[in-house]
């Protein structure tokens, strides 16, 4: 029998705390932008092979995979003292930006500071973790559970801003000076992260405040309820990836220049950060599943639609649609793994979530970098992959979904949906 309670008001000031969110996630995409920008021009200066670029990022998020749930994790430990969690992100964002920053500087001394500046990348990536799970482990710990959504939603706005933003800065970035960039990239972020001890003071004052804040017995099928999610997670972000990275601009180049590529890119991100707004009532009131199987079966139904298009004014539509999709799954995959952890290990199953995505994307580049997107053999593959993995995924978590809302409203004692 689970254990009910009360449920309080949410809590009050959120919108600041969510607005943080975004602008960390904001700068610290960017960042990864720069990052991936110079890369080649850093390589080269460095003498460092030009073929080496790709295993270099291949190998961040080979990193990614592994960092992000071991983050994931300490933060379940670190938010059992108050203060710990913020102190720990500050402290390695500092490191993370002072390791980024030296990178067109060692780039400038040559082939002697080859080592120094690979190393002084695997430090980056290591310590940049500490800014995906953890400051979302936050919200899980200590934000009311109605305002999940709307702060999960505000924290990928920052993303989906920043993704928006991507081909623009590849074009205004392409001839400038790349120690501008690293600093001011550095600069922002790290003046961004030192809010962090303000945010969990914030949090925690307001979840001490509330009348009463759910806790729900962990429910017997916790162990594959969580991992269907992470698979489920891992296959909807290899859809997008497939899509987005490899299959969108020769769709639109269909219809459209190379130029046009920096204007017609940007419409999947406006399309992400138009429907998370509505879709956090649909997530509020359903569970985040049911968000995320829906928007599974919409984006696969819009990849489709994207592959058929006869025109621009088509293609556009369905890259709208099928960035909608993307950005309701991703902030209610938030409110799901809060609700499918159970009390305690929010942080774990966030980091679990960030793992997925970063393998997901190691797949991707290991695909490129293996030659599968320059083979006519595999366009079949690479075309239908996106829709099948949308479709499963989505469908998979919509009859869970389903399922559970049909117990929980049979049984009044039962966990609320998730």
């Amino acid at each position: 029998m689970a254990e009910t309670k009360t449920v309080g008001p949410v809590v009050a000031g959120n919108g600041s705390v969510g607005i943080y969110l975004a602008l960390l996630q904001l700068f610290f995409t960017l960042g990864w932008t720069v990052y991936v920008i110079y890369l080649p021009q850093l390589a080269a200066k460095a003498g460092i092979p030009a073929s080496a670029v790709v295993v270099i990022l291949l190998i961040d998020q080979a990193i990614f995979t592994v960092t992000d749930t071991l983050m994931g994790i300490a933060s379940d430990r670190m938010t059992r003292i108050a203060g710990r969690l913020s102190r720990v992100v500050i402290w390695l964002t500092v490191v993370s930006c002072a390791a980024f920053l030296t990178f067109p500087y060692l780039a400038e001394l040559g082939p002697d500071a080859k080592i120094i500046l690979v190393t002084m990348m695997a430090i980056w990536v290591v310590t940049s973790s500490a800014l995906r799970a953890p400051p979302l482990a936050l919200l899980g710990k200590f934000a009311a559970r109605p305002s999940i959504p709307i702060l999960s939603c505000l924290t990928m706005l920052g993303y989906g801003l920043a993704g928006a933003l991507s081909p623009y800065l590849g074009v205004a970035l392409r001839d400038q000076d790349p120690r501008i960039p690293f600093v001011v990239s550095s600069a922002v972020l790290l003046v961004t992260a030192f809010a962090m001890s303000w945010i969990e003071r914030k949090l925690r004052e307001g979840s001490l405040k509330a009348v009463e804040r759910p806790k729900f017995a962990l429910p017997k099928s916790f162990s594959m309820l969580a991992l269907i999610f992470v698979a489920a997670m891992l296959v909807l972000a290899l859809g997008y990836q497939l899509h987005f990275s490899i299959n969108s601009a020769p769709l639109f180049l269909r219809f459209a220049k190379q130029p046009d590529l920096q204007w017609l890119m940007p419409v999947y991100w406006i399309g992400f950060n138009i429907a998370m707004f509505p879709a956090t009532i649909v997530a509020k009131r359903y569970g985040g599943l049911v968000v995320m199987g829906a928007a599974g079966l919409l984006g696969a139904i819009a990849v489709l639609g994207a592959e058929y298009a006869t025109g621009l004014s088509t293609m556009l539509a369905m890259q709208f649609m099928a960035g909608a999709a993307w950005g309701c799954i991703l902030m209610s995959a938030v409110a799901a793994a809060v609700a499918v952890s159970g009390e305690g290990s929010e942080g774990c199953l966030l980091g679990l979530m960030f793992s997925a995505l970063a393998l997901a994307t190691f797949t991707r580049i290991a695909a490129v970098m293996g030659g599968l997107t320059r083979d006519s053999a595999y366009q079949a593959l690479l075309q239908w992959t996106p829709i099948v993995c949308w479709s499963l995924a989505g469908t998979a978590l919509l009859f869970i979904a389903v399922a559970r809302l049909q117990k929980w409203q049979q049984d009044s004692a039962a966990a609320p949906p998730i």
